[in-house]
């Protein structure tokens, strides 16, 4: 079978909620990813950054892929676009400093201590967010987004359909913004 036709069938099981074809999908994904990359002019570091923004896009447009249409050309424009992406970022980068002053000013890329007590912090805050949505959206959420069933898993699991999960998500993430963004507009103005 031809890498178009293998690609494309796993990535058709993968939307139908074969998590086996999912992650075959992925890992024969990645040299043609890997080679759209590399065409780019990407190396090292920045190439890897690339592949792994073109996974995460992949997962995230899964659902946008039409069956009927070819599927190399629609993973290898989705690579593309991150390494052009990847060269913006490291073009806004300078590429070395001389200047001692200019390199005590440069910003600290690594995470402070308390990062990781602000993450938690969030976390519990989008839990107890989700724990006050309706029944319908925080199913919708915990399903979809969640635990990252299709739409056929959860609408077959549940009895509902694939539009009422899909208007439930949708209003369920608009809860979320105004909810999580107004604990964070609280904050800023010291009533958090």
């Amino acid at each position: 079978m031809a890498l178009e036709e293998t690609l494309a069938a796993a990535m058709r099981a993968a939307q139908g909620g074969d998590a086996a074809a999912y992650r075959a999908l992925l890992r024969d994904c990645l040299p043609v990813i890997a080679a759209r990359v590399r065409a780019q002019g990407l190396t090292g570091a920045a190439a890897e950054d690339a592949v792994q923004d073109t996974l995460v896009t992949l997962h995230r447009a899964r659902a946008s892929y039409d069956p009927a249409r070819p599927f190399l050309p629609w993973l290898r424009a989705i690579a593309q676009r991150r390494a052009i992406d990847a060269q913006r970022r490291a073009g806004r980068r300078p590429r070395e400093v001389h200047d001692p002053v200019a390199y005590e000013g440069e910003a600290d890329d690594r995470p402070a201590p308390e990062a990781g007590l602000e993450a938690g912090e969030r976390a519990a805050a989008l839990a107890r967010a989700v724990a006050a949505l309706p029944a319908g959206q925080r199913q919708a959420v915990e399903e979809l987004a969640l635990r990252e069933r299709s739409l056929d898993e959860v609408s077959a699991a549940t009895g509902r359909s694939k539009v009422a999960l899909k208007v439930n998500l949708h209003r369920a993430i608009k809860a979320l913004r105004a909810s999580l963004g107004g604990e964070r507009d609280g904050e800023r103005n010291g009533r958090g």
